[in-house]
């Protein structure tokens, strides 16, 4: 196999997720077993082709495109990079924030903290990934459970109780004397699913879980400190006690803001154990299906066995060490399932293939970071007005790239760590931010896990979204306010950020009003003209997302109303902002025969 084509397979979908290229119903042993039948590739193939128009790659309208991509995308990388260059006049006002970098002659922007945090933490974080699962062989090999019992029990308790032990260690390592405080919480969080009359069980849940998000934020993650100033006299003996142990925090000593994805664990077992209550009788034996060849969604829907919801087997999935960090996120039905039985679609080829992918991003990251210094000028309280209208819209634009990339690294290195060990979570980041024009459609492709759980724990429960009439519609928009409040309250409970939650809804509301004046039914005799006029709309979603998540997770309601200003105050701000929306006109046709290529291909992504 040579480069090129290897490199095919890098970046093939199946080698990112498998759950892209098979149905999630269908058990991934079948997918394997078809593998070596001719006649059922080409039936799926012929089948997947017949669904889709004819490629567009090679008529004059996108040889025009093309043409646009050669001088509009190095034209973009050229305006970053120039303001990114020491002989910009503005580049003393936030060389500071810059660092010595490995490529010769340029620095690095290595200002951004999260990202700071997993650089420099990188080389002990690629220790664990190789020391972890060899950790597990090696025990494996000396705890060997009684082989009585139903099949995979053996598994799963090895599994767990190697799961259990590291967890322990490993939050005692990271957290210091704050892994109490864990314990804490996960022990009450446990006994209120367990001990509460059931019909208690979801309001307790939740109240005791958001209410967790919020005190973890007032009290700063119970530094002992402030809880002595708030009990004994302020900087007593009791206070110089707490401020001593604070000073035991391990690795990572602000543990409170790890703690939110395992909020979401700590929900989901809650949950998984309510509704399996009501479903003693509903175990893959039951249905006839064999539990060692389950599809995910059987691994996700039909719940664990009633002795599988101990405390040990919850310990060990909520601090589960490949995940406990940032995810991907996996329910409690998932992962004892996989505990049970290795999932058929980890296979190491494949897993191989991730880690060069993760490999190459990590390169991009750095490149970009080596010569667009876009995070240390936001940083350096610039004067937007000094910028261009131009170089303002790009260093926006590579600011979301920069946050899309430090947030797919960790999530794609502990999957990759995930993998290896032998837990199959999902893939958290789908697509590359820019391959985005549907704001509904984009939440599905971004922190995809974490999209799957609001829609299992949250949207399903609170009846899901129809726009039938104006009843429902109404309905549906207050189903989407709430779970986008508390994805908003979950991310950290800051203003900007709640604005930045209700933005989104605002923003889907065009998109689904389009949508119902605008049938693609009505247009089945009119390709053409539909796909032109969605991609109008498209080009006008793609700008209010960009606003959104400027606002969310850059710089603010005040700082988008700066750069706003700043682009408009003049008619060339206006004329390059039309040029603008002509770009990212073709950008979103090139979208669009992106994913008809792949549902020739027999792939349907719906995002």
């Amino acid at each position: 196999m040579g480069l090129s084509s290897y490199l095919r397979k890098v970046y093939d979908l199946d080698t990112l997720d498998t759950r892209f290229t098979s149905s999630t119903s269908v058990p991934y042993q079948t997918v394997i077993d078809a593998r070596d039948d001719p006649a059922v590739e080409r039936e799926v193939a012929a089948r997947a082709r017949s669904s889709a128009p004819p490629p567009k790659w090679r008529t004059p309208e996108f040889f025009l495109y093309y043409i646009v991509f050669i001088v509009v995308v190095p034209y973009m990388f050229w305006v970053a990079y120039d303001v990114s260059r020491p002989s910009d006049p503005r580049y003393p006002k936030y060389e500071k924030y810059l660092s010595d970098g490995w490529i010769p002659g340029r620095k690095i922007d290595n200002s951004d903290a999260q990202y700071r945090t997993f650089r420099d933490n990188f080389p002990i974080m690629t220790g664990l990934l190789l020391f972890h699962p060899l950790l597990r062989k090696g025990f494996e090999s000396v705890y060997k459970p009684s082989a009585r019992g139903a099949r995979g029990s053996t598994r799963l308790d090895q599994r767990a109780t190697f799961d259990f032990l590291f967890a322990i260690v490993f939050i005692v390592i990271l957290h210091g004397i704050s892994s109490f405080k864990i314990l804490a919480i996960l022990t009450i969080n446990y006994q209120l699913a367990t001990k509460l009359p059931r019909k208690y069980v979801p309001a307790a849940t939740w109240i005791f879980n958001i209410g967790t998000l919020f005190a973890n934020e007032l009290t700063m993650g119970y530094r002992l400190q402030l809880l002595a100033n708030w009990v004994g006299p302020p900087w007593g003996p009791l206070a110089h006690w707490g401020y001593w142990l604070d000073r035991w925090g391990g690795i990572l000593t602000r543990w409170d803001i790890l703690f939110n994805i395992t909020i979401l664990r700590l929900i989901s077992f809650n949950l998984d154990y309510y509704w399996s209550i009501d479903k003693r009788n509903s175990n893959s034996l039951e249905k006839g299906l064999d539990p060692a060849s389950l599809s995910e969604r059987d691994r996700i829907s039909i719940p664990a066995e009633t002795r599988d919801y101990s405390f040990r087997n919850y310990v060990a999935y909520a601090l589960y060490a490949p995940l406990y960090i940032a995810g991907p996120i996996i329910t409690f039905n998932d992962y004892i399932s996989q505990c049970k039985y290795r999932a058929a679609s980890i296979e190491w080829p494949r897993t191989i293939r991730y880690g060069v992918r993760f490999l190459l991003v990590l390169l991009a990251m750095e490149l970009v970071l080596h010569y667009d210094y876009v995070g240390a000028i936001s940083k350096a309280a610039p004067v937007w007005s000094d910028y261009t209208a131009a170089q303002l819209s790009l260093l926006s634009f590579f600011n979301l790239h920069i946050i899309w990339l430090k947030l797919l690294l960790p999530w794609r290195m502990f999957r990759l760590w995930a993998l290896v060990d032998g837990i199959d979570p999902p893939e958290n980041m789908v697509r590359c931010v820019s391959n985005n024009y549907s704001t509904q459609l984009f939440w599905r492709a971004w922190h995809r896990s974490y999209n799957r759980w609001l829609i299992r724990y949250i949207y399903i429960p609170l009846g899901g979204s129809s726009f039938r009439n104006w009843q429902s519609s109404v309905k549906s928009v207050v189903t989407y306010l709430l779970v986008f409040t508390f994805v908003a309250l979950w991310h950290d409970i800051k203003l900007r950020l709640l604005i930045w939650g209700w933005l989104i809804v605002i923003f889907m509301v065009p998109e689904w009003t389009a949508s119902y004046l605008f049938p693609k039914r009505k247009w089945e005799n009119r390709p053409t003209e539909y796909r032109m006029l969605c991609c109008v709309g498209a080009v006008g979603n793609v700008l209010m997302m960009i606003s959104a998540n400027l606002v969310g997770f850059a710089v603010g309601l005040d700082g988008l109303r700066s750069i706003l200003s700043s682009i408009l105050h003049d008619w060339s701000g206006v004329f390059f902002i039309l040029t603008a929306a002509i770009c990212l006109f073709v950008g979103v046709q090139v979208m669009f025969e992106i994913r008809e290529a792949e549902k020739r291909k027999g792939v349907v992504m719906k995002c």
